[in-house]
């Protein structure tokens, strides 16, 4: 099995340099850990000096909260974003539909599996090349934001990894990225896992091996985090656990006193139809904005499939003043208060790869509104711009050279438009309508 990592495609080095002969080829990258454990004395030296060693060496309880692979960097005071999802290490991997055939997956769908189940599709996709990076939804989000903002907008995360190689690997990632983890490892839990699919037709079959990722606790680490934060951004797949959805629910609510803004990701529409009436108390009584594509939007409205996805932003905008609703290729529609503005799709985009496209189009609605936008239709089109950059390429991140072009653009329209009255501020945690300019 092929395996490449996001950023350095010879991430495995590390382990070729032992003289004991690797594991057999069926076990994947993700059963190695008893043979990591057996050869950790032989590699310490070569993984201290690896880019990737965190993704190559075994966790132990006596090393620390800093593996080898996460180096010790500044946290700073103050964040402007901080936010609360699932910790996934992503297995991307482009296939035929006669893979999704053999495997009996219903292709676009996404699936929660065990760990039985993952090591099955691992072990059909030996022989195949596939990417390995630091996922989820919500961090996608976060690294985008904190590429379009660099050395502008400090991000952080909270979540939960297992004390496992998985673990150290995404947060190394993500401190790469400029994305703060803030939370420790967990000793005796393990890092959770998703498989993305990806046919010729652009479209993404994900299956889920969630582990310790749904475990979310309102602890110190992120009551701290919070108090210290403008905007607090919470992904929708938390829903799926009862305990987690009275930690998040928690967070927001302190999030609300201490004058945070709230932004809420619906994720996935299955999981908002299990958990509507939960994640409706939560919207209506705590969050400022709310990010989800048609399907999601209908199901949280309890329309059906015939109902426009403006109808949908304006219905929820009655209760969430900030509403975004993404309809793939036809555009997207942001509605502030029950006034909905449409954003035609960007005309940059060749579909290649749909994975990650809410994501980026999220990160970039948020940078416009921290950065104080004059108006929601140059935010739109940012957004759409953001989205249109990562839906044509392979991986949901948006790279940092289309990162700095699209800031550059926004700044100059930004710049252009200063004496256009402000639709919408974002000052003292709240979001504040501005003179009543047409959307």
């Amino acid at each position: 099995m092929a395996v490449a990592c996001e950023s350095n495609p010879s991430c495995l080095a590390a382990a070729g340099n032992s003289s004991s002969p690797l594991p057999s080829r069926r076990q994947s990258l993700f059963g190695w850990r008893r043979w990591q454990c057996k050869q950790r004395k032989d590699l310490g030296l070569s993984l201290r000096r690896s880019r990737m060693g965190g993704l190559c060496r075994s966790g132990g309880a006596e090393d620390g909260d800093q593996p080898y692979g996460v180096p010790e960097t500044a946290v700073p005071s103050q964040w402007d974003v901080v936010g609360l999802g699932q910790a996934m290490v992503d297995c991307s991997a482009m296939v035929g539909n006669d893979a999704l055939e053999r495997l009996q997956l219903e292709k676009g769908v996404r699936t929660v599996i065990d760990h039985e189940q993952r090591g099955k599709v691992l072990q059909a996709l030996d022989g195949r090349s596939y990417k390995v990076s630091a996922g989820g939804s919500l961090s996608n989000t976060l690294v985008a934001l904190a590429r379009l903002g660099t050395g502008r907008i400090n991000v952080a995360m909270t979540g939960s990894v297992g004390k496992d190689p998985l673990g150290d690997f995404y947060r190394t990632k993500l401190l790469r990225a400029n994305v703060h983890f803030l939370s420790s490892p967990m000793v005796r839990g393990t890092t959770g896992t998703v498989i993305v699919l990806t046919t010729p037709d652009a479209q993404r079959t994900m299956l889920s091996y969630q582990g310790m990722s749904s475990v979310i606790e309102y602890d110190q680490v992120l009551a701290k985090a919070l108090s210290a934060s403008r905007l607090l951004v919470v992904e929708g797949y938390l829903w799926e656990i009862p305990q987690t959805i009275q930690a998040l629910s928690r967070a927001c609510q302190e999030a609300r006193k201490a004058n945070v803004l709230v932004a809420l990701t619906a994720s996935d529409a299955s999981c908002i139809s299990r958990h509507r009436d939960q994640f409706w108390d939560v919207m209506e009584s705590s969050a400022d904005i709310l990010f989800a594509n048609s399907d999601e939007a209908r199901a949280l409205c309890g329309f059906g499939s015939s109902t426009s996805p403006s109808f949908a932003a304006q219905h929820l905008s009655r209760y969430c003043k900030l509403v975004s609703v993404t309809d793939g290729a036809r555009g997207s529609y942001i509605a502030l208060a029950g006034s909905v503005v449409y954003v035609p799709p960007s005309r940059r985009c060749k579909p290649v790869d749909t994975c990650g496209a809410g994501d980026a189009y999220a990160a970039g609605l948020l940078y416009g509104l921290l950065c104080n936008a004059p108006n929601l239709r140059g935010i739109g089109s940012l957004a759409a711009k953001v989205a249109a950059m990562v839906v044509s390429q392979q991986g949901a991140r948006l790279r940092h050279e289309d990162a700095n072009q699209l800031a550059m653009e926004f700044a100059l329209q930004q710049q252009q438009q200063q004496a256009s009255p402000p639709e919408l501020k974002v000052r003292n945690g709240d979001l504040e309508s501005g003179t009543g300019a047409n959307l």
